[in-house]
């Protein structure tokens, strides 16, 4: 597959970092928007899931809770955002519903491009979705993740 463009920048979901790189989020149990294909996705999900035509990645998270392994999860994250530096990749972050996980994650790759962490949680909210991150404990978690770099 030969990419020649990212995403578009006022694609539903797309989210643009501080540093230009743009990241979309995306609920799994609504049907894949029109247009490009993401060239990484990473899911969120408590079952490992389906198989999708583009490389992707699986992080173990219940809904509603944490990553079970948070230390994965650092390296995951700093894994997407990496591949965002390339303006031809269109990475995505996917959770069942798009909310919770998928702005947790958001969240903590903000944090990873220069957001402080106090912050981050209003930024994913104000440019990505209003009701992103979901639980006090999501929120402590991107608040811990800002405090480990």
């Amino acid at each position: 597959m030969t990419v020649t463009e990212g995403w578009d920048p006022d694609a539903p979901g797309v989210l643009r970092l501080p540093s230009g790189r743009l990241v979309r989020g995306r609920a799994l149990r609504r049907p894949l928007p029109p247009g490009p294909v993401p060239t990484y996705a990473l899911h969120l999900l408590g079952r490992q899931p389906p198989e999708v035509p583009w490389p992707a990645g699986w992080l173990r998270w219940p809904d509603f809770r944490l990553p079970a392994d948070p230390a994965r999860a650092r390296e995951l994250f700093g894994e997407a955002w990496a591949r965002a530096a390339d303006p031809a990749e269109r990475v995505e972050f996917a959770c069942g519903g798009g909310r919770g996980r998928t702005g947790t994650a958001l969240a903590c790759v903000a944090v990873l491009d220069g957001v402080p962490a106090g912050e981050a949680v209003d930024f994913v909210r104000r440019y990505y979705d209003r009701r992103a991150v979901e639980t006090p404990w999501q929120r402590r978690f991107v608040h811990a993740f800002g405090g480990t770099r």
